[in-house]
């Protein structure tokens, strides 16, 4: 696929799950449906936030639901949206290979799909990908990683769920910066799939494996969060850690001297213009627009963190 570099209920009622249990009433332009993973995580929720309140602004009903990161309740959800005849679908995804069929089915029933935060391994299903530069982003991470470590000593890595393609090219941008780094060592290298409770107990685990760690690389903020309440437990408040989203918890974290930087991706305006992109797709045929977009991360440490709201930067 190109890339653009431009900005980047029915039958079913009983196993859909409702992030919000109205549903949002616009001009009566139609219907569209927005797909994420549980709002416990804050980035997916401005997700839905953002996606939600532009399309109001824009004259649509809508319905926000949650699909925590399971493919077959996702399925059922792409059914419920269909049923539903919804004008589009904004989506979060549950997985790259597993929800190429979920896509593909809505495509059939005339139901264009609009993907944000993560992509899918199939071109010409959905309309648009508009995706964070992940590996981008995880450079800048791990350049101040690098930086803060002084270019040497022992880190932990935290990786995110294996069956999300963001996870591997986070990985991937860390590695490429910090493996031109020989003082720099590995010492532990585990999945703690986007949780905090899992980063938590992973972080107390290794920690006790290898108590001369020096940083913790996180493919998230909700992991690094874990991540950061185990070291304190553990009076380990020397450790560097760096995440990666631009979550407000890390924010006030690196305000009060903890986590030391993350990397911002800007969840509420993608999920927007996912909205806008629909919005145009409904009344024209077409964005305008290659499918796959791709929008630039943004460092956050001591400097800017000050700046950050609901995973956007004040200018």
């Amino acid at each position: 696929m190109k890339i653009n570099r431009r900005i980047f209920m029915s039958g079913l009622a009983g196993a859909v799950t409702l992030a919000s249990t109205t549903l949002s009433f616009g001009q009566d332009k139609g219907l569209i449906a927005i797909i994420t993973p549980s709002h416990d995580n804050p980035f997916f929720k401005a997700e839905a936030v953002g996606a939600e309140a532009r399309a109001k602004e824009l004259g649509y009903e809508t319905i926000t639901l949650v699909h925590d990161d399971d493919p077959n309740k996702q399925s059922e959800l792409f059914d419920t949206a269909i049923a539903r005849g919804a004008n589009a679908i904004i989506l979060d995804n549950a997985g790259a290979d597993a929800t190429v069929a979920a896509v593909q089915r809505a495509k059939d029933a005339g139901i264009p799909s609009f993907l944000i935060d993560r992509e899918i391994k199939e071109a010409g299903i959905a309309v648009s990908q508009i995706v964070s530069n992940n590996y981008q982003g995880a450079q800048l991470g791990a350049e101040e990683f690098v930086s803060i470590m002084g270019e040497k000593g022992n880190y932990v890595e935290l990786l995110g769920r294996e069956a999300d393609t963001n996870a591997g090219i986070r990985s991937s941008g860390y590695h490429d910066i910090i493996d031109q780094y020989p003082e720099m060592v590995m010492v532990a290298q585990q999945s703690a799939n986007w949780s905090q409770t899992e980063a938590f107990e992973k972080m107390e685990s290794i920690l006790q494996a290898n108590p001369d760690i020096k940083g913790v690389i996180s493919g998230n903020d909700t992991m690094a969060m874990g991540a950061w309440a185990a070291l304190e437990a553990a009076g380990r408040n020397d450790v560097i850690v760096v995440g990666f989203d631009g979550s407000n918890d890390v924010r006030d974290s690196i305000l009060k001297g903890g986590i030391k930087a993350t990397v911002l991706q800007p969840a509420y305006r993608q999920a927007q213009l996912a909205v806008e992109q629909a919005d145009q797709y409904i009344r024209t045929g077409s964005t305008g627009l290659e499918e796959k977009q791709l929008m630039d991360c943004v460092l956050i440490n001591g400097d800017n963190a000050s700046k950050l709201e609901t995973f956007a930067l004040a200018d």
